[in-house]
């Protein structure tokens, strides 16, 4: 059974190889473009600027999710673990604790995009992010909590 929890900083470098092995399957991305040294420490960065929400096995790191306000920053889980609910998983506690999210991913990245939009995301833009250096096309994802007539937050419009 998977346990849902919020990593702690001696666990980001599990997230950093994480991102690496899974960067690997995606079409474009080049996990190669930085050692994993420099994933580390870019990870160590990513730690200090919002929550990085972990699935664990255990205590091996299944998939992770690292969120800054309003956007979900980066979406990974282990390649044996695709298809087991990981990442809708993972997008649920993002869309339980924020009204409005964004991100971005790559147009060619049909898994990921697959399962933004079964979350009830909406692809708003193409184009390239421009957070990022990388010349790969991306798209960027909205989604809105639906609200009652009192305002108050209920679930996706998935």
């Amino acid at each position: 059974m998977l346990v849902y929890r919020l990593l702690r900083p001696d666990e980001t470098d599990a997230a950093a190889r994480q991102h690496r092995l899974a960067g690997a399957l995606i079409p474009g991305f080049d996990p190669n473009l930085r050692s994993l040294d420099e994933t580390s420490a870019f990870y160590r960065e990513v730690f200090a600027k919002g929550p990085i929400w972990g699935a664990f096995d255990s205590a091996t790191l299944a998939g992770h999710m690292a969120l800054e306000p309003g956007w979900i920053e980066h979406l990974y889980f282990d390649p044996g673990r695709q298809g087991k609910g990981i990442g809708r998983a993972l997008i649920a506690i993002a869309q339980r604790d924020h009204n409005d999210l964004q991100l971005w991913t790559y147009q060619a990245n049909v898994r990921a995009r697959s399962i933004y939009e079964r979350a009830g995301f909406i692809a708003e833009e193409y184009g390239f992010d421009p957070e990022h250096e990388d010349p790969v096309p991306n798209v960027r994802y909205r989604w809105q909590a639906r609200r009652r007539r009192n305002d108050q937050v209920t679930e996706c419009d998935a």
